[in-house]
């Protein structure tokens, strides 16, 4: 039995792992450490947290003498850190938040960890880091996807803040010997996405009947990667992956955020003329009128310093690891909308802010 630590729970990418890992996996514990800002939502863990197994920690990594404590009294053998300031536009308008949880948090788990596992001498440990594609910087149209291998040239203090933890956490395992791995993922969607995000934000506004922003000419290129694919992925990684090594994990879909948002608006219009019901509930979208989403498409002046393409190579962890995304992008946007059309409750409780009153 594995006793997991697992940072940033409550939100998006955390949260979903959670319920993967407790759903495959139900003999091992977990512990979740969340400092549950604007981002953090305890009620995405609402049924995990009915099990035995599971327990929720109010806190912030940033807080070392907590960090400490978790660790003695928990005794984990896996740390999964997804904890971070993660809004690419927020990092512009306040880095500091991003430097301080990003890096100096990181640098308590990897602190707390060693002093647990290496100075007790516990050979059975892991510290696994989940990063992004964003650290290798952009991409042109016609330059090969990054590789593990690709030279980090982080633009925003986002990205820079995220290159800063990788560092650390390869330091802490080629100069202490702690065990590590660590992952860099394309962009994720799916369930339980907080809505500031491109697809659950203009999913929202288009139930609501608002504008869908789009940056510039919308023509930037994201690698799209279902969120249960990335659970899969870490999974295999904790599992077979080599320690101190790291993978790219990406979903094979590079799409426009133009024709991303086109083919949202696509599934939703179909979904409301297939669902009469959804005309009573979103009274408000331009969908319950018969006209189409699209018209709420609005270019917006483009962020600064927006890179143009991010592209994941995985070939590593697809062919040492037999990694596989299993779902395209299509069935993955289905399912999302699907979810959100079924979880009014969840994202109205954000909309209205009665979400943070736990």
């Amino acid at each position: 039995m594995d006793r997991l630590l697992v940072t940033g729970g409550a939100g998006f990418i955390g949260s979903n792992f959670v319920r993967y890992w407790g759903e495959k996996y139900p003999e091992d514990s977990i512990c979740i450490l969340d400092a549950l800002t604007y981002a953090g939502n305890i009620q995405s863990l609402r049924e995990q947290l009915k099990q035995p197994s599971c327990n929720f920690v109010h806190g912030s990594i940033c807080d070392q003498l907590l960090v400490e404590r978790i660790f003695n009294e928990n005794q984990f053998n896996k740390v999964v850190h997804f904890a971070a300031e993660s809004h690419v536009d927020r990092s512009i308008e306040d880095p500091d938040a991003f430097i301080k949880t990003n890096i100096v948090g990181t640098h308590n788990l990897l602190r707390a960890a060693s002093r647990h596992w290496l100075e007790k001498k516990i050979a059975d440990h892991l510290f696994h880091h989940v990063s992004t594609d964003e650290v290798y910087g952009s991409l042109s149209s016609v330059e090969p996807a990054f590789e593990e291998s690709s030279r980090y040239a982080p633009n925003s203090p986002y990205a820079s803040s995220k290159a800063a933890s990788d560092h650390l956490v390869r330091a802490y395992h080629h100069t202490y010997g702690l065990k590590t791995t660590t992952s860099n993922c394309s962009n994720n969607y799916g369930p339980y996405h907080f809505p500031e995000k491109l697809i659950p934000l203009c999913l929202l506004n288009i139930l609501n009947g608002n504008p869908l922003p789009i940056y510039g000419d919308g023509k930037q290129i994201r690698d799209w990667l279902y969120v249960e694919d990335h659970c899969r992925g870490i999974d295999l990684i904790m599992n077979k992956g080599v320690r101190g090594e790291t993978y790219n994990i990406g979903g094979n879909n590079e799409w426009s955020n133009i024709d991303v948002i086109l083919m949202l608006c696509k599934i939703v219009n179909k979904k409301f003329k297939d669902t009469p019901e959804l005309v009573d509930r979103f009274p408000n979208s331009p969908c319950s009128k018969s006209i189409e989403a699209e018209t709420l498409i609005s270019f917006v002046p483009d962020r600064p310093g927006h890179d143009f393409r991010y592209a994941i190579d995985a070939t590593k962890i697809e062919q040492n690891l037999g990694y596989r995304p299993l779902f395209n992008f299509e069935t993955g946007l289905i399912k999302t909308v699907d979810w959100y059309l079924e979880n009014e409750d969840w994202w109205e409780a954000i909309l209205d802010g009665s979400y943070q009153q736990y």
